[in-house]
């Protein structure tokens, strides 16, 4: 059986995200309530995660909390439109427990990269299952729109998240092919 995995594309948001609000409601696409994530990213000390691109990170949103993991990126898991394909694996915590994988972690000797405070709203469609659209405001960074899509069909799935792009105008916007993670670290002082 074929699993599902993530299929994303993020792009940068000049303005905030104020005009694809206004898109994202003219079209009919509903927002969750919005959320504020705390991203505690890891490195192990003899694989560097920043070469590899491999993401093993604590988030916590409000009492909830998970670990993921993401493997490294190939030139499978990233095609030439910057579509990103991966399987992630995700273990629930106990509400209120991030502060106790954090310290997991790091006993075990993880290497804490960076912390990424992240508000998102995330947009959803009656007429488009299994598509989200999220608008992020990333401490510090930027803000951005993130198209996903989770399929087994990975290439059905790049089509759908480019024809979303489209018919939300986002299409022209500047492609962002870092994981918050990097662009936190970027833009950390020195």
């Amino acid at each position: 059986m074929t699993r599902p995995i993530e299929v994303e594309r993020k792009r940068e948001l000049a303005d905030g995200g104020e005009a694809l609000t206004r898109v994202l409601a003219g079209l009919g696409w509903m927002p969750d309530a919005p959320v504020s994530e705390v991203d505690t990213y890891y490195s192990r000390p003899d694989v560097d995660y920043m070469v590899t691109v491999e993401c093993l990170r604590v988030r916590q949103r409000g009492d909830f909390a998970e670990i993921t993991y993401k493997p490294p990126s190939t030139e499978a898991t990233h095609s030439i439109d910057s579509v990103i394909s991966k399987p992630e694996t995700n273990v629930h915590l106990v509400p209120g427990s991030a502060e106790h994988a954090d310290q997991l972690l790091e006993n075990i000797g993880m290497r804490r990269l960076v912390r990424v405070e992240k508000h998102r709203t995330t947009y959803r469609h009656r007429l488009h299952a299994g598509v989200t659209v999220s608008i992020d405001t990333v401490a510090g960074v930027g803000a951005f729109v993130e198209t996903e899509v989770v399929s087994a069909d990975s290439l059905a799935a790049a089509r759908t998240v480019a024809e979303t792009e489209t018919q939300l105008g986002v299409s022209d916007c500047p492609i962002v092919d870092l994981p918050y993670r990097d662009l936190a670290l970027n833009h950390a002082p020195a």
